[in-house]
């Protein structure tokens, strides 16, 4: 297996333009293109990371007993996952770090198929394009169900950037599927704590590991999440990898040879993060604030809201038939800089996708210049 170079560029540096104009609008740049946190990291998971902040010794690689074991009660607690112990749980250096790697890590190489969703975040398609696989942008399970030569398929749910959920039943296929042609199952969960509408506000996002979509047993199957988002850690990189414990062993020899490790200080600020549910309890609400300010705004604009029904953006389509970057440079008049839907893949080009993490009187200030 040897890796492939990526070539093109970055995708978000052809933000550039439309940001310089945006920051000329008399009152600023709000920016909703990238989904980064800016509110407080909480003052509990700050105070963990200082009090772990003597740490000489190198770190482990799938993190101290202590963070794997708030780990397993997370998962149990949080995501309805039954039989997981902490040897099928490990610590990852944010979660794109681990998807990105992921197919390599596996052994998936030339001659492989790695599926991933028709409207994906780009590292699915870039980790397997690195490895040297093939990649298949689809959401139909049949389009893939009898190719001897898929052997990860990845889901996102909450998806980004549309915001869509699966469903158990939906889920519940993908890892049928998957099983029948001896592939694994990842799938990327990192916004399954901030669902708006229902059933998922009130029965929550089904995770694969759960008992209804895994049946007795979790393999072929990992499930990613990340405090980035739910706990305001993107800067600690605090990612989480769960599941089929014999992956989770190959996975970990990998990672050993190369050492990539969590520091030590930041595997004590996961485990104080994962065991306080009230910290998250806020933020979510923090988020529903700004959806609840940003959304009727963007309708009253001329656009159309597409699934959106989790996660920190809102998937926008303009009524006008205007693709991407006309929308772009519609909104850079108003100050306003949101992603493009082309970076996520064919289908996607009549879409912009707006962050709700921008401070509050931004999101109010990008309100008050889209509404006419």
């Amino acid at each position: 297996m040897g890796f492939v170079a990526i070539t093109e560029d970055y995708p978000w540096d052809k933000l550039a333009p439309y940001a310089e104009r945006a920051r000329q609008h008399p009152d600023g740049l709000v920016d909703l293109s990238i989904g980064t946190p800016v509110d407080p990291t909480p003052a509990a998971v700050q105070e963990a990371l200082a009090g772990a902040a003597d740490a000489p010794g190198y770190p482990t690689v799938v993190g101290t007993p202590v963070l794997r074991e708030a780990m397993v009660d997370w998962f149990t607690r949080r995501r309805g996952v039954a039989g997981l112990s902490t040897a099928g749980v490990m610590a990852t250096i944010g979660s794109k770090e681990g998807g990105g790697l992921l197919p390599s890590l596996l052994g998936v190489g030339p001659g492989d198929v790695v599926v991933v969703p028709e409207s994906a975040y780009p590292t699915y398609e870039v980790g397997a394009r690195a490895a040297g696989a093939e990649v298949l942008a689809t959401d139909d399970v049949a389009a893939w169900a009898d190719d001897a030569r898929v052997r990860l398929v990845w889901v996102n749910s909450p998806g980004n950037p549309t915001g869509a959920v699966a469903s158990i039943e939906r889920l519940r296929s993908v890892v049928e599927a998957a099983r029948g042609r001896g592939a694994g199952v990842a799938s990327g969960e990192c916004y399954a704590a901030l669902a708006w509408e229902e059933p998922w506000a009130s029965d929550g996002v089904p995770c694969v590991l759960d008992p209804r979509v895994a049946g007795s047993s979790h393999s072929g199957l990992l499930a990613a999440y990340s405090l980035s988002k739910q706990s305001n850690l993107a800067g600690y990189r605090a990612g989480l990898l769960a599941g089929d414990e014999e992956l989770m062993a190959r996975i970990i020899l990998m990672r050993r040879h190369l050492g990539l490790m969590l520091p030590a200080p930041v595997q004590a600020a996961m485990a104080a993060a994962l065991g306080d549910d009230a910290h998250v309890a806020a933020q979510r609400e923090t988020y529903r604030r700004r959806r609840e300010t940003l959304l009727p705004a963007l309708l009253a604009a001329g656009f159309a809201i597409d699934h959106s029904e989790a996660g920190l953006y809102l998937w926008a389509r303009s009524l006008d038939g205007a693709d991407c970057w006309a929308a772009l440079d519609r909104l850079a008049d108003l100050g306003i800089l949101a992603g493009a839907g082309e970076f996520y893949g064919p289908g996607s080009e009549h879409h912009v996708r707006f962050a709700l993490t921008a401070p509050d009187d931004r999101i109010a200030a990008a309100a008050s210049r889209l509404t006419p």
